[in-house]
């Protein structure tokens, strides 16, 4: 029986090569969605899905890598624990939860296999839930990284191999230009400012991600998850030129493909050789399960050590049998995720719902909790916490209320109502701190 360290942290052991490795293939495995809005908008997409990533994961590394390192917890709802008090771990622990479900890429994969075996959608579902669950019940965090690892390799071969066969088969830059529209050359795509913001606004994910904070408690110390970060933006740099290359060559090349995000499969099957077909196929398949993979694991941890155990394990023995609540976590997240996956079969739109309604919950109280000066009394976190969230979450449900997924009351996006109230109750509990803090210094003197 593993360690509770061990299993969930791999003992804090990551060495800065294999915390660039994981975290690289982690942080990357939307590719589907990815070749969707490089086939729909062109370069645009490095600028909107690339951009702000590299900047918020800049600040996290440069700010937030070496605190959360030398706390020595193991995730988010530990450190809203510590903070605050355990009513606001547990609402945080859910709004994690919430975050972290791997059903976009549950489904993702299984499109996948519908599109290679003929599957229908509910076995692809199932076959990919199984052979996710089978690794991680039994290896843990440990079995996730030795799987990242192997996937990091996989992916950049991957996308390495597809676009010298594209230029071969279609020419290089002029072929491109002649053929694309003019907006796929331009930085905003066609986009419009409030929508380009949003995505922005979005990115913000990075800062609240649990899996970023999960390798850095894991990483052997505070410089390496700080370096390993910094080096990582390079690595998704290069990414990211691929598949925004490989994006244009399939616009290009194909330009009335039906559904967008099989961009990069269909552009596999115009320019690759069978071996070479082979090899990018398992690339994209690396790059989804990477992803998958930790997603799965953080939030069967966060249901089951975070929730299950703040609520039914006492203290002297929750070190003991955490492992098995995780485990439990495990199975009950993939059974949710494949339902959620049948109820909303589309990726980008599980992506846009779920970062719309959690990220304002969690952001403001968390980035407090980390600096002392900013940070404000248990009442005031669990209360900006609660109401960014239900206030984004009832600004997305009035939206489809009125018949339309995006007729959202004054036209506003719910992610900024939920922020701002946030920010805003964040703002009434530091004043209401200062107010005490100085009233206890008058009464000193």
């Amino acid at each position: 029986q593993a360690s509770e360290e061990d299993f969930l942290l791999a003992g804090r052991s990551l060495t800065l090569p294999i915390f660039i490795m994981t975290l690289v293939s982690t942080w990357y495995g939307g590719i589907l969605g990815v070749g969707e809005f490089s086939y729909r908008y062109g370069i645009s997409n490095w600028f909107i899905q690339g951009l702000p990533y590299y900047i918020f994961a800049a600040i996290f590394a440069l700010f937030l890598a070496k605190k959360i390192r030398a706390t020595n917890l193991y995730i988010i709802p530990d450190k809203l624990e510590l903070a605050y008090d355990k009513k606001t771990a547990i609402l945080g622990s859910v709004l994690t939860f919430i975050l972290m479900t791997p059903a976009p890429y549950i489904l993702m994969l299984s499109v996948f296999l519908q599109m290679i075996f003929g599957w229908n959608l509910f076995v692809s579902l199932i076959v990919t839930a199984i052979v996710a669950i089978s690794y991680l019940y039994w290896g843990g965090f440990r079995a996730d990284v030795q799987t990242d690892v192997l996937e990091f390799i996989l992916m950049f071969v991957g996308f390495a191999v597809i676009i010298p066969f594209s230029i071969m088969k279609f020419g290089g830059i002029e072929f491109l230009k002649t053929n694309l529209p003019p907006m796929h050359l331009t930085w905003h795509g066609g986009n419009s400012a409030q929508y380009i913001i949003v995505w922005f606004f979005i990115a913000l994910w990075t800062l609240v991600d649990p899996a970023f904070h999960q390798r850095c408690y894991a990483a052997k110390n505070g410089k390496v998850a700080q370096r390993g970060i910094l080096i990582s933006i390079i690595f998704w740099f290069i990414f990211d030129f691929m598949t925004a290359t490989a994006g244009l060559y399939a616009r290009a090349a194909i330009p009335n493909l039906h559904e967008p995000m099989m961009a990069y499969p269909m552009l596999a099957e115009a320019v690759l050789p069978p071996i070479a077909k082979g090899m990018f196929y398992v690339g994209m398949l690396a790059t989804i399960m990477s992803t998958l993979n930790t997603l799965a694991f953080v939030s069967a941890q966060t249901l089951g050590r975070d929730i299950f155990g703040r609520l039914r394990i006492k203290e002297q023995t929750k070190s003991e049998i955490t492992t098995f609540y995780t485990k439990v976590g495990l199975i009950i997240s993939f059974l949710l995720s494949v339902a959620i996956a049948l109820l909303i079969p589309s990726v980008i739109q599980l992506w846009y719902t779920i970062g719309t309604v959690v990220i304002p919950g969690l952001l403001v109280p968390l980035m407090a909790s980390y600096f002392e000066r900013f940070r404000i009394t248990s009442r005031y976190a669990f209360l900006a916490m609660l109401f960014g969230w239900l206030t984004s979450l009832s600004w997305l449900i009035t939206g489809y209320m009125n018949g339309n997924a995006g007729n959202y009351p004054l036209g506003i996006e719910p992610m900024y109502p939920g922020i701002l109230v946030s920010l805003l109750i964040w703002r009434t509990g530091l004043a209401r701190k200062t107010i005490h803090v100085l009233a206890f210094l008058g009464e000193k003197e």
